[in-house]
């Protein structure tokens, strides 16, 4: 027995071959919901519109969540078995099941079946249009609501195809109370749409395949998208028209982006970052995305995360109190790059070796080749600036930024670059003072020098050199000297990585080693 307070949610994607962001959102979110609460998450597959059925799409949805550690207690399994004593736990199984509950709806009179055609609906429909009403099938439009017994026999003996409605007392001049976990008290009109509960083809619409389930399944929370909040009167009238208690029902505004000056949803057919295959062929870290959902979700897990950085994030608490509290999550990919960083940052070398590698072997075969073949020196370069697996250094987001940040400690790839050295070093100082600086440099620097050795000696050049050794003391008396000391190790900077910035130079000049630092200062004297 679960204990009192416990939530037995759920997730039930539909297995059309596309893995929305969205719906790791939800799931996630339902997941540490259930289990914080000491409940139970399970994971149901609504594949009952089988015309949108793509093979192996539940074994992406269920890879994903394994992938993302959305941990699933009951459902299916990749193994192709289930796990759970509530199943089915995919629709398309569970036929016989809906079909007795609309035998016994159809028995009370509570269902009925419908033999309306796509072509009368849609003539009714565009009537209702036209008159400037109410559009459905209701009252005096359900044209098959009130057959009598010979004319549904008579129907049946033609063969006539059908569906099964549900016969709706309800009256849109009244109001439905409700209290929405995430939203609060609500109120919406009564239904008196006779919706559909089995089509034609034997298998149940959402409305009715998701009261019977989540009875049979012991579902008491359920958080999904806010295109279901309209349909709540139709549900709760399905629950007590069935005799059953209802879920609590929670609706999350669906995932944002900025188009233009304005929101607006993000659609799998206009937004790449909608799939989650966008992630994993960006390369973001599977812990990167979810802290940033995590910080969508909750404002203030990025506050618990800085006070709490070596702290697993199956710690943080969520809150439907802050779900609620938002008009819609935003997706940012400035944030997630930031959140991304830091959490590169912490991870160990040999961490940010492995997953960038297998990245590469999917998505940039020839990086993976080099690392593999040049494995201690990448790891040495991976390595700068970060101790004990914590480091400030914060320049890779994502697994394809590795190859724009090692590609210059490599020969081929930096001779490949051609960067434009004179360019570069002209915004510094003039090509004979770099020449001067290349040659006092060299003359001193050892390989073996430990750091604060190096910057005595870069120090010790540039007053040699006539240049201040700070750039607080340059900015003083600038008369006084031909630049400051930034102009000279930028000089070096450049020359060694054809770039402006990089990491701390000197650990730079250590992974590079003597024997290349050498070549390349020396072969771009010709250069300046």
């Amino acid at each position: 027995a679960l204990p009192e307070g416990a939530m037995v949610m759920r997730v039930a994607p539909s297995p059309t071959g596309f893995m929305h962001i969205g719906t790791l959102y939800t799931g996630m979110i339902t997941e540490r919901l259930a289990h914080q609460s000491k409940g139970v998450f399970f994971v149901r597959i609504e594949d009952t519109d089988q015309k949108r059925e793509v093979e192996g799409a539940v074994e992406l949805i269920l890879k994903s969540f394994e992938k993302y550690q959305v941990v699933v207690d009951e459902g299916p399994a990749l193994s192709g078995d289930e796990k759970g004593n509530y199943g089915p736990y995919t629709q398309s199984r569970r036929e016989g099941i809906y079909k007795t509950f609309v035998r016994s709806l159809l028995e009370q009179g509570k269902a009925y079946p419908c033999f309306c055609t796509t072509e009368e609906l849609n003539e009714a429909h565009s009537i209702q249009e036209a008159s400037k009403i109410s559009t459905g099938y209701y009252g005096t439009w359900a044209r098959c609501r009130n057959l009598s017994d010979e004319q549904v026999l008579q129907a049946l003996d033609v063969g006539k195809t059908f569906g099964i409605r549900f016969r709706s007392e309800g009256n849109p001049e009244k109001r439905v109370a409700f209290v929405d976990m995430l939203k609060g008290e609500r109120d919406l009109p009564e239904n008196n749409q006779d919706v559909i509960l089995l089509k034609s083809e034997g298998l149940p619409t959402y409305h009715f395949a998701h009261v019977v389930d989540d009875h049979l399944m012991g579902t008491t929370h359920v958080t999904r998208g806010d295109e279901w909040f309209s349909s709540v009167p139709v549900h709760l009238q399905l629950f007590e028209a069935m005799g059953w208690k209802a879920p609590q029902y929670g609706h999350l505004v669906p995932l944002q982006k900025i188009d233009g000056a304005s929101r607006r949803k993000l659609s799998k057919r206009k937004d790449p970052e909608a799939s989650i295959s966008f992630y994993d062929e960006q390369g973001y870290p599977t812990a990167a995305v979810t802290e940033y959902l995590l910080n969508l979700a909750n404002s203030d897990f990025e506050e618990w995360r800085k006070a709490n950085p070596d702290k697993s994030d199956r710690e943080f608490m969520l809150t439907l109190e802050k779900l609620g509290n938002t008009n819609g999550a935003l997706l940012n990919f400035d944030k997630l790059n930031d959140i991304s960083k830091t959490v590169v940052a912490h991870m160990p070398v040999d961490d940010v070796y492995g997953s960038a590698l297998a990245w590469a072997k999917i998505h940039d075969v020839e990086l993976a080749g080099v690392m593999e073949k040049e494995a201690t020196y990448t790891k040495q370069i991976l390595n700068i600036e970060r101790q004990n697996g914590v480091s400030a250094r914060k320049d890779i987001a994502k697994w394809s930024d590795v190859r724009h940040e090692v590609s210059y400690f490599f020969d081929e790839w930096f001779a490949t670059e051609a960067p434009d050295f004179r360019g570069l070093i002209a915004a510094s100082m003039e090509p004979a003072q770099a020449y001067a600086v290349v040659e006092k440099f060299l003359e001193n620097y050892r390989a073996e020098d430990v750091k604060e050795d190096w910057l005595n000696k870069i120090r010790e050049l540039c007053t040699a050199l006539g240049y201040a050794t700070n750039t607080k003391e340059f900015k003083k008396n600038p008369e006084a000297f031909k630049g400051s000391i930034s102009q000279v190790t930028a000089v070096l900077r450049i020359l060694l990585t054809g770039r402006t910035s990089s990491p701390d130079l000197y650990e730079v000049m250590q992974v590079l080693g003597m024997n290349r630092l050498r070549q390349r200062l020396s072969g771009a004297k010709s250069l300046i």
